[in-house]
């Protein structure tokens, strides 16, 4: 290699991988931290896949040059260590144990089942896509976040379906209640088996646009007891209360936009954090296993994310395959919808639906528990 291409090949890329870097050590921070302490750090655990593809392509570059800047990106791809397969996993999920012998659960973040699609008679095909898909899963225990039923009468019939689907009428539901159009928006469980006892984890209160919570509900199945957690963590709602921000939210390339949409996103990441403590504060008073599903609204390199690794086993990281992609909107969030569980329990058969009618991805898992 001669030194003109080497010399042209230095300060500015060395300062570029430098940067790289920097954002890559910075990413590997953010589940440790406390949003509120550094508030920019969360940015980094979200940007953590441009950093790590960075200094991947830097690593491959800086060795065809054999410059000594590839140790240093391997150096710092190493210290992220476990941190990297939070992202991806490489199980195959395993078959072996029959469904029978566990209890499977589908967790799925429906969108209201696309109420507010401008045609009605589309809403209805999506609802009864959704209907159709939860049917073909045979779930014994469905968990369903952005949750919609109107009071009867209505045109467009939910619970009634639901129960069918899953030939019970065991099922909880917690929801804001708009009087005046007789709606409820939420979270909702539906249990093949029977639940005896429910509850809620309260969370500080929140806006009227907020419709984030969390319920729980003891189902036995047979000889077991499982305590199912059902979680909506706080929304970004980038397009909520127009009337105070108006195109500023937006207009994510002005100025007043990209602040607007910072402001959400650090107050997000801090409410998160906080139900995410609640939330474990409670599961470890469970007298039962337990498993806790739902759309967390952050990502694996998140101080959310950690906080139910500290004390339970990511089901996609045991049993999962890929990156496991289950946010499919406008914005590349990634792997935002979780199935967490109790070590005494052991998961398999995990599952990302391929095709969806909402901007989440359904998973499942069945969960058995381990005989001693």
């Amino acid at each position: 290699m001669s030194k003109k291409r080497n010399k042209l090949f230095s300060s500015p890329f060395k300062l570029a991988t430098a940067l790289s870097l920097i954002g890559l050590l910075l990413s590997y921070l953010a589940p440790y931290i406390h949003p509120s302490t550094i508030p920019s750090l969360p940015f980094f655990g979200l940007t953590y896949p441009i950093f790590l593809s960075l200094t991947l392509v830097w690593l491959v570059l800086w060795t065809i040059f054999r410059s000594k800047w590839a140790i240093y990106c391997l150096v710092v791809l190493l210290i992220g260590g476990k941190l990297h397969f939070r992202n991806f996993s490489l199980t195959t999920s395993s078959t072996e144990a029959k469904q029978e012998s566990g209890l499977k659960v589908l967790s799925y973040n429906v969108r209201l089942f696309d109420l507010f699609n401008p045609s009605f008679s589309n809403a209805l095909d999506s609802r009864n896509q959704i209907f159709a898909f939860i049917r073909s899963q045979e779930p014994d225990l469905l968990c369903l976040q952005e949750y919609y039923r109107q009071d009867k009468p209505t045109d467009f019939e939910v619970i009634d379906s639901l129960n069918l689907i899953m030939k019970t009428r065991d099922y909880h539901e917690r929801s804001a209640h708009k009087r005046r159009t007789r709606e409820n928006f939420g979270i909702a469980m539906f249990s093949k088996y029977p639940m005896i006892a429910r509850g809620d984890v309260m969370f500080e209160a929140q806006g009227v646009q907020d419709f984030n919570y969390c319920i729980f509900a003891d189902i036995v199945k047979g000889q077991d007891t499982f305590r199912v957690y059902n979680v909506h963590l706080q929304s970004i709602r980038l397009h909520a209360e127009p009337n105070v921000e108006g195109n500023e939210v937006q207009a994510y390339g002005s100025k007043k936009g990209a602040i607007a949409v910072y402001r959400k996103l650090r107050s997000a990441f801090e409410k998160r954090a906080d139900q995410a403590r609640r939330v474990v504060e409670h599961l470890k008073t469970s007298p039962y296993p337990v498993i806790v599903c739902g759309d967390f609204n952050d990502t694996p390199m998140s101080y959310t994310y950690n906080q139910f690794q500290l004390a339970l086993l990511d089901a996609f990281s045991g049993s999962g395959k890929g990156f496991g992609t289950t946010y499919v909107g406008r914005l590349p969030a990634g792997r935002i919808d979780y199935l967490f569980y109790s070590p005494l329990l052991s998961a398999s058969q995990f599952q990302i639906q391929k095709q969806t009618r909402s901007d989440h991805r359904a998973i499942s898992c069945v969960f058995h528990k381990k005989t001693t």
